[in-house]
């Protein structure tokens, strides 16, 4: 994990559940050898329109996807995706081992885009210090913490306006749109806002997008050591275990107040989004014929089954 993400790693429902419960199930999850923590967000009901479901095989959410191998490259292709989003900042990229790869190619037949919900400055020490305490004093911390990714993510001071343009792909007229992959750093933070986003605007309910989230905790496990020793090696944590474990928690009533905030903050999903990241209406109502689909019965996520954790 990159010393300057704010994406932090994992979380699910109990903070004090260990690695060894973790046991993903597929789906949502898809085994792709060397890269963690990848799912289908496709399958969610919706919970104003009985019969519908959200459309799978379209949208796919990781951690970063530097140690892939060539065995998780082909899970890849076999899925049909070929556009990355990457919502790392150019320092994070840079301290990736993809950077000795071209910064526009993510693998063969795969095209990375550069989408940064932060600009570089925003790493700096007394930054990470400030966003590394939002993280790890409870729920009140992470809403905080996520208040400062809905801002960064829109607005003009973003040229790179990286929600505009996932949501704008989604809601191409070539129906459906190439499937793709976004990923932040541990896909946990940043992935996990602009997840829940898209799942709110196909009208899945709040339980179900938490539950989503809390995933991470799953689909994580496995790095979740190594995520801690390396927060407890920065200046903001220093040997703090307590903290670090905090940091890498998605729990569900995080994201439930996120969601609570954003509503309070910007009146709801569709406001921010047509106010904030100045994406058209038309568009969120084209993303939505996209993506809300009939119900299969074979691909439905039921939000209570996916984790033992929940």
């Amino acid at each position: 994990m990159s010393a300057a993400s704010s994406d932090s790693g994992s979380g699910s429902g109990s903070s004090t559940s260990s690695s060894a419960d973790c046991v993903a199930p597929s789906p949502p999850f898809v085994q792709a050898a060397g890269l963690a923590n990848l799912r289908d967000i496709g399958g969610y009901p919706i919970y104003t329109q009985p019969g519908k479901a959200v459309r799978t095989g379209l949208v796919f959410r990781a951690a970063e996807p530097s140690r892939l191998e060539p065995e998780g490259v082909a899970v890849l292709q076999r899925l049909g995706i070929i556009h990355v989003y990457d919502l790392r900042s150019e320092l994070e990229f840079a301290r990736s081992s993809a950077s000795q790869q071209p910064l526009e190619e993510a693998w063969e037949g795969a095209t990375r885009i550069f989408a940064p919900v932060f600009r570089d400055q925003d790493y700096s020490p007394e930054a990470l210090a400030v966003r590394f305490n939002h993280y790890s004093t409870g729920t009140e911390g992470f809403v905080k913490a996520y208040a400062t990714i809905l801002d960064a993510a829109g607005g003009p001071d973003n040229k790179n306006a990286p929600f505009k343009r996932i949501i704008e792909h989604l809601a191409s007229p070539t129906a459906p749109p190439s499937p793709l992959l976004v990923h932040c750093t541990a896909g946990k933070d940043r992935t996990g806002v602009l997840c829940a986003l898209i799942l709110a605007l196909c009208g899945v309910d709040d339980e179900a997008i938490a539950h989503d989230y809390s995933l991470t905790e799953i689909g994580l496990a496995p790095r979740k050591p190594e995520i801690i020793a390396h927060l407890m090696q920065t200046p903001a944590l220093f040997g703090d275990r307590a903290k670090a474990e905090r940091m890498v928690g998605s729990r569900k009533e995080d994201m439930l107040a996120t969601l609570a905030m954003l509503r309070e903050t910007y009146g709801s999903v569709e406001e921010y989004l047509v106010g904030h990241c100045l994406v058209a209406p038309e568009s969120l109502t084209q993303l939505r014929r996209n993506l809300i689909v009939d119900i299969d019965r074979d691909h439905v996520t039921a939000p209570a089954r996916e984790s033992k954790l929940a």
